[in-house]
């Protein structure tokens, strides 16, 4: 049976997920945003529109009436606005935020509700919470989980090593936020930045450091269970030691404004960017330490006739995978639901997370 959707939030994103269900013969899709430029670029893709305010509850409820779900592409402060007006619209509601609080926020809605509610559902929180648990899972007792990600320019120049490939605001949260982990058996804040280290793949270097957001409930469902669970981003080396002249010794990260501001002034967006995936969990199986890792790299790729980023396809993908999954049955309908209770096999089956199989899940694993 076919889902009426509204997308909350014309940006990238919004286009590309507009793009995505309007390819499927199981979706009727309009596109909701007080911004009549951005849905004059929707309207010309062939989607229908709908210019609502988000900030205004009751009128945005009001226009959510008619759609089985919502999906809120929308910036992480408006989150709670917009689930508040699904609830009262009786429609499902799914987003990509990885503000905690935001997310906090729908948990609460979420209570007794005849609709289910799905924060977090992105690439970073989202697709990496369903990798990684079910990693987890393929072990008889679990030691640690590590996961990383980073979306990346395929060609790096500035000194930062970087390009801006979605949201700013987003992007300094990460940064500057306190980080959730499992340190020593117990779920604790870590500090951004910290916890550095190098890998590589395919003969790439890369560094990681603490970011916030992207574990979403994986720390609450493996408390008790893991000794030690973190996510951290990936970046080019040096990136991490110029965040921290920015934000610590000049300042910065108490003037998100205007750290936003030069950003957005100094470093170009590209869609010619990488988006990879890399979780790596140890313990025993069988009675024998070990351990596996899972890797995904996905490029920016065309579909129907545009090139989108990497960012774009794997966020989407990440959003619409779950809701296929909750159309079809397999997820629950009603209350507050985690990735963690997505299995990546059903995920990678749906429509949409097959465009994550073109990245290829490489499940490597090696006796520790």
């Amino acid at each position: 049976m076919g889902w009426n959707i509204c997308i909350v939030g014309a940006g990238k994103i919004g286009q590309m997920i507009a793009t995505l269900l309007k390819g499927s013969p199981n979706y009727s899709v309009t596109v909701a945003d007080h911004d009549l430029k951005a849905l004059g670029d929707i309207a010309k893709m062939g989607v229908a529109t709908k210019q609502i305010d988000a900030s205004d509850i009751e009128g945005l409820a009001q226009g959510l009436k008619t759609f089985d779900a919502v999906i809120s592409a929308a910036p992480f402060f408006l989150t709670p606005n917009i689930a508040q007006a699904a609830q009262q619209a009786g429609a499902h509601y799914f987003d990509l935020t990885e503000d905690v609080a935001a997310t906090n926020a729908v948990r609460a809605l979420a209570e007794n509700s005849k609709t289910a509610f799905m924060p977090q559902c992105g690439l970073a929180p989202g697709f990496v919470g369903i990798a990684g648990a079910s990693l987890a899972a393929e072990f008889d007792e679990i030691d640690s989980l590590h996961m990383r990600v980073g979306a990346l320019p395929l060609f790096p120049t500035n000194a930062l090593k970087y390009n801006l490939t979605w949201s700013t605001d987003g992007l300094i949260n990460e940064y500057c936020n306190p980080c959730d982990a499992i340190v020593n058996s117990k779920r604790v804040k870590t500090a951004p930045l910290e916890d550095y280290e190098v890998l590589g793949h395919d003969g790439v270097e890369y560094e990681c450091f603490n970011t916030s957001g992207g574990l979403g409930t994986l720390p609450e469902t493996l408390e008790g269970k893991a000794r030690a669970v973190s996510y951290r981003s990936i970046r080019y080396p040096g990136h991490c030691d110029i965040l921290k002249l920015l934000l610590n010794d000049l300042g910065l990260g108490q003037r998100r404004d205007l750290l936003k501001e030069i950003f957005e002034a100094a470093l170009p967006r590209t869609d010619q960017d990488v988006v990879l995936v890399y979780c790596t969990a140890k313990g025993k199986i069988d009675g024998a330490l070990r351990e596996k890792s899972l890797i995904n790299k996905s490029f920016a790729r065309e579909i129907n006739g545009q090139v989108w980023s990497a960012i774009q396809v794997t966020t989407a993908a990440g959003v619409l995978g779950v809701v296929d999954l909750m159309r079809t049955g397999v997820l629950p309908s009603t209350g507050f639901v985690q990735q963690e209770q997505v299995k990546l096999s059903d995920f990678l089956n749906t429509e949409f997370g097959r465009l994550y199989r073109a990245g290829d899940v490489t499940p490597q694993n090696k006796a520790a």
